[in-house]
């Protein structure tokens, strides 16, 4: 009794809604998107070194230029290595030339002996063809200048080898010092680009660690917009539409984008795809970045769409048409589909009478 009770209160409660007739309208189908509105150029500002921030020579809001020093990094041990790498090369420097020097004197001096060794021996073995002295004369002539010539090319491989280790050691110093010189302007952080700076995250004394960021910098007159679109819609966003974006700082203002960009790899945290946009009006906003933006990319668009209330679609494809005093269902084929109206390609006319009745399910 309590179940008739209840179906019967729930029937009498259905009313019928007021009838309405497809009609032609300019419709256009979109992909919803939200994101954000970011400065070209764009990027993150990192620290090569550890040390804490000693200097810092900008502030949010100020523009840059390229190459320009913005923080300075401070660091006792490379300050050491760099003291001991400048002073390992110019020792390095001050004893290549004397060392140098000496090894050549001392060669030199083999080379006067072996010269005098070798006048001596050839005199002697002129004399021993003539019988002029003794064999004894001539052998000790002989081992003196084999002795010299000996000694002499001695001479000449160790000098070859000191010059060669000294020569090491000098480029192993230079290049120390050139590395160490390299470290410490990564203590100095410099622009990329001529920009703005949009926000700086350290303070000066503050410690810094290699890799953290230190500053945001980005073009100063170009934005872009960096959107999320659902992993549902993604297959019907293409690089080239049209987008129509709405920004909450600028309430009464439509502004026109292009795609430029889909990225393929979905976002597993909120299960979204990033789609890059740029606007194409001459009068989009270049101040402010970081703005929460809403778009709607436009897939498709007639001018003239016969089109019904989606309210009055019944499951995905069917409608119910008064003819006569009876109400039959009837299948149609779909087109375009908004929020609100649906096209109708085939199934209906401008003659068609649509109804639809409240609470009854669809």
């Amino acid at each position: 009794m309590l179940g008739g009770l209840a179906l019967t209160s729930f029937v009498a409660c259905k009313k019928q809604e007021p009838a309405t007739k497809p009609t032609y309208r300019m419709l256009t189908e979109a992909v919803y998107a939200s994101g954000n509105l970011l400065p070209c150029q764009d990027y993150q500002l990192v620290a090569m070194a550890d040390g804490y921030l000693s200097r810092r020579m900008v502030n949010e809001g100020d523009t840059v230029k390229a190459g320009q020093p913005l923080f300075q990094i401070e660091s006792e041990v490379p300050d050491i290595r760099a003291r001991t790498a400048r002073q390992t090369y110019q020792i390095a420097q001050s004893n290549y030339e004397p060392a140098l020097a000496e090894l050549e004197a001392g060669l030199a001096t083999a080379r006067e002996r072996m010269q005098s060794d070798s006048v001596n021996f050839v005199r002697y073995r002129n004399l021993i063809e003539q019988n002029a002295t003794s064999r004894i004369e001539f052998d000790r002539a002989s081992l003196a200048y084999k002795a010299s010539r000996n000694e002499y090319q001695s001479w000449q491989q160790r000098y070859q080898k000191a010059r060669n280790q000294l020569r090491i050691d000098l480029e192993n110093a230079r290049s120390n010092y050139q590395i160490s010189s390299q470290d410490q302007s990564n203590f100095v952080l410099k622009s990329r680009i001529d920009g703005l700076v949009y926000e700086v995250y350290k303070k000066e004394g503050e410690a810094v660690r290699r890799q953290e960021a230190i500053a945001r910098l980005g073009d100063r007159n170009k934005v872009y917009l960096q959107l999320s679109v659902d992993e549902l819609d993604i297959n019907l966003v293409k690089v080239g539409q049209e987008a129509l974006v709405k920004i909450d700082t600028y309430k009464d203002e439509v502004f026109k984008a292009k795609i430029t960009k889909v990225y393929p790899m979905l976002n597993a945290r909120d299960q979204t795809f990033r789609v890059d946009a740029e606007f194409i009006d001459s009068t989009s906003p270049h101040l402010y970045a970081g703005l929460t933006v809403e778009a709607n990319i436009i897939i498709r668009q007639k001018n003239q769409a016969l089109t019904i209330p989606k309210s009055y679609l019944i499951g995905r494809d069917s409608v119910r048409v008064q003819q006569d005093d009876e109400t039959r269902t009837v299948r149609i084929r779909k087109g375009i589909e908004t929020m609100e109206y649906v096209e109708v390609l085939s199934g209906l006319d401008t003659s068609s009478v649509l109804v639809r009745i409240e609470g009854l399910k669809d």
